[in-house]
């Protein structure tokens, strides 16, 4: 009786402490919400972490509003997905994942979004109470949870019958203490030797599986708490999560065997660490759990995309605080595409220059280097990204038709398939070319078109294929040095620049955008400023001079 009473006190002392640890945990939750909300996630990325994000967006069915790799990496749109990711799950950040990459073209299913992150904004009670499940779900740390969903069918099946025996050798063990003690211990530890061996090698066997269904067994238990929270503004989801847990039912029943209620556990959790490898119990249970993967793969892809939506939105309504200057957009269905935008700024800068632009037809963008040519074609690109997947603008004012987005601006040399910078080039700019249709009209940014050949040829074609663009379903920005294209395509661009002034022998930038082509002329003088010789430097404005003139190069004499 003594040893009873003392196992019944530890299992009380160790309940009361699971009490205990639990309402640290919840508090440490809340706490974490707090801090994190409306603040630059803290996150830290992998190169497996990123690469397992995208798996969910790879599976799904390309459209007309993919933001493709060349577009997405021109813009930084990895520095953009890391700042708005203030998921807590991680069906979260891989829905969020594939929302910045698929622009919609549905003022229905925008609205929709902007009504959840209002809501989010507003309502901190209903909006913590969510994060507080998704927090739970949690994240993996190498693996994408909805590829290891899909990959499930693939792990060959096992049945149960050596772990039933294995828990019955460790019962009779167990018994045989009460007829011969030292046989029965030594009977223990060699049946509980053989268990921990067999079992951790089939769970190393099924790591990253087992470590899915645990999560998948978080993620129900998590939605089965969602679904009661009785916030009207979310009902339409609550109810299809109710209605999806049904199918689930018999899964979720002893499924706390398999995984804790969060990944970090306490005392009591680690007790029943034992139990587990000593009797096998949590591989019992994911054996007769595979066959409900089985039959109801669909209904759980439904439950990761429910969750992964609200998640996604709640961080979407996260970003808008913490950018603290944006709008809700508005976007039409026009005949003719236009954009018309005030006070727009980049989202990443931490003192932005903002600008203002109306336009309904493409845009020639002039001024020296380092003036704010490239980083105000990614403020428009990345705005009108934003636009249709968050619908959230950097600005003061955003009405614009529903676009395409792409771009061909950091190409590079492909070594790999011996591919010089302008074959990269003409075949980044042919790629939009083939998107160009009547239905929806194309956003796109060039970046210094077609700099990899010489001059000549180079403003012949970038002529051609810049005129074809406007004359399209396009509207085009693209930023070139060529102020020959400036003249030649003023039926069809409008002009604008940036401009630098010296100073104290500096040059500096104000970074605003003025209408007009560039005209200042500072090339030269940055020679003479950074130490250049004289006789370089007159040479050179001499030779610019002589061709202003005449139309020809030619040689100068010796200064």
């Amino acid at each position: 009786m003594l040893y009873i009473g003392i196992a019944v006190a530890v299992l009380a002392a160790l309940f009361i402490k699971s009490i205990y640890d639990e309402k640290r945990y919840k508090e440490k939750l809340y706490r974490k919400m707090e801090k994190e909300w409306g603040q630059v996630p803290t996150e830290e990325y992998t190169e497996e972490k990123y690469h397992s994000l995208q798996f969910y967006y790879n599976q799904l069915e390309k459209d007309v509003g993919e933001i493709d790799s060349i577009t997405w990496n021109d813009l930084d749109m990895d520095q953009i997905f890391m700042t708005i990711n203030n998921t807590g799950s991680a069906a979260g950040e891989e829905y969020l994942f594939a929302m910045l990459h698929r622009l919609s073209f549905s003022k229905e299913e925008l609205a929709e979004r902007n009504r959840l992150m209002e809501h989010f904004i507003k309502n901190k009670q209903a909006r913590q109470s969510l994060q507080e499940q998704f927090m739970r779900m949690g994240k993996e740390k190498n693996i994408s949870v909805y590829e290891y969903i899909h990959l499930l069918h693939l792990l060959k099946r096992e049945g149960n019958t050596a772990h039933y025996a294995s828990i019955a050798a460790m019962i009779a063990a167990f018994a045989g203490i009460f007829i011969q003690p030292v046989a029965g211990v030594l009977a223990i530890i060699f049946v509980g030797i053989y268990n921990a061996f067999t079992y951790y090698k089939r769970k190393s066997e099924i790591e990253k599986y087992f470590t899915v269904v645990s999560h998948l067994i978080r993620m129900m238990d998590s939605m089965k708490a969602l679904s009661l929270l009785s916030d009207k503004e979310i009902s339409a989801y609550t109810e299809k999560i109710a209605s999806t847990l049904k199918v689930f039912a018999g899964f979720r029943k002893g499924a706390r065997i398999v995984a804790g209620k969060r990944p970090t556990g306490d005392l009591l959790e680690g007790l029943v660490d034992y139990v587990r490898m000593l009797f096998h119990i949590d591989l019992i249970k994911f054996n007769q759990m595979m066959k409900v993967f089985d039959n109801n793969e669909a209904e759980l892809t439904k439950l990761f995309e429910t969750a992964g939506y609200l998640d996604a939105m709640i961080a979407a309504a996260s970003f808008r605080v913490l950018m603290r200057d944006w709008c809700v957009p508005k976007l039409f269905q026009e005949d003719k595409p236009f954009l018309d935008a005030e006070e727009i700024y980049h989202p990443m800068l931490d003192e932005p220059v903002k600008a203002s632009l109306k336009e309904s037809r493409s845009v020639l963008i002039t001024g020296s280097n380092a003036s704010g040519k490239s980083t105000f074609i990614k403020t428009l690109a990345i705005n009108a990204i934003l636009a249709q997947t968050i619908n959230t603008a950097m600005a003061q004012k955003y009405h614009a038709s529903f676009f395409q987005v792409a771009s061909s601006m950091a190409l590079r040399d492909d070594i790999f398939s011996k591919e010089s910078y302008y074959i990269v080039e003409i075949k980044s700019l042919k790629r939009i070319a083939d998107r160009l249709n009547d239905k929806i009209p194309m956003l796109c940014f060039v970046d210094e078109v077609l700099r990899g050949t010489n001059t000549l040829e180079r403003i012949a074609a970038s002529a051609e294929i810049l005129s074809d663009f406007a004359s399209r379903n396009a509207i085009c920005f693209a930023a070139t040095h060529d102020i020959e294209l400036t003249h030649i395509l003023e039926e069809q661009y409008s002009n604008y620049h940036f401009q630098e002034y010296v100073e104290d022998d500096k040059v500096l930038f104000d970074y605003k955008l003025y209408n007009g082509r560039a005209v200042s002329k500072n090339a030269i003088k940055l020679l003479k400023m950074l130490g250049y010789a004289d006789r370089i430097t007159n040479r050179a404005k001499e030779r610019a001079k002589r061709f202003e003139e005449t139309g020809e190069w030619g040689l100068i004499e010796q200064l």
